[in-house]
C-alpha cells in the first residue's frame, strides 16, 4: 500500500521528535563519557520545516495525539493498531481509501502499513 505524502511527513515529523528528545534528554551524559553531540540547532531547524509543509488540521491533530499517547502514528501490523491494539477494518486498506489519511476508530492515532 502506497503512503499518502501527508502521512510520510507525519512519520518523519514523529522520528525527528524522537532524535530531538533524546539529545536533549541523553546529550550531556552521552557528553560526559566523551561522546560529542552536536546538530541540535539543525535538527530543531529542520523539525520547523517539516512541519510547516503538514496541513495545518494534521499538524493540529499530531500535536494532540503526541500530548495524549506519545505517539501519533502508528503502523497497523496483522490488521491491529500497534497503539491500541484494536482491529482495523478490511474497508480501511481498500482501493478507494488508499489516498487518504487514515485514523484508528478506537485510539484517533494516525495509522499506516509497513
Amino acid at each position: 500500500m502506497i503512503m499518502h505524502p501527508q502521512l510520510q511527513l507525519l512519520v518523519a515529523l514523529q522520528d525527528m521528535n524522537e532524535m530531538i528528545r533524546e539529545v536533549e534528554e541523553k546529550g550531556p551524559e552521552l557528553e560526559g563519557m566523551g561522546f560529542k553531540y552536536a546538530g541540535l540547532d539543525d535538527l530543531r531547524k529542520a523539525h520547523e520545516e517539516l512541519e510547516a509543509q503538514i496541513d495545518p488540521r494534521l499538524m493540529s491533530s499530531f500535536k494532540r495525539l503526541v500530548g495524549k499517547f506519545g505517539h501519533a502514528v502508528v503502523p497497523v501490523v496483522g490488521n491491529n493498531c500497534t497503539g491500541c491494539f484494536a482491529q482495523i477494518p478490511p474497508s480501511f486498506v481498500s482501493k478507494t481509501n488508499a489516498d487518504r489519511v487514515q485514523k484508528c476508530e478506537s485510539c484517533g492515532r494516525f495509522l499506516y502499513w509497513p
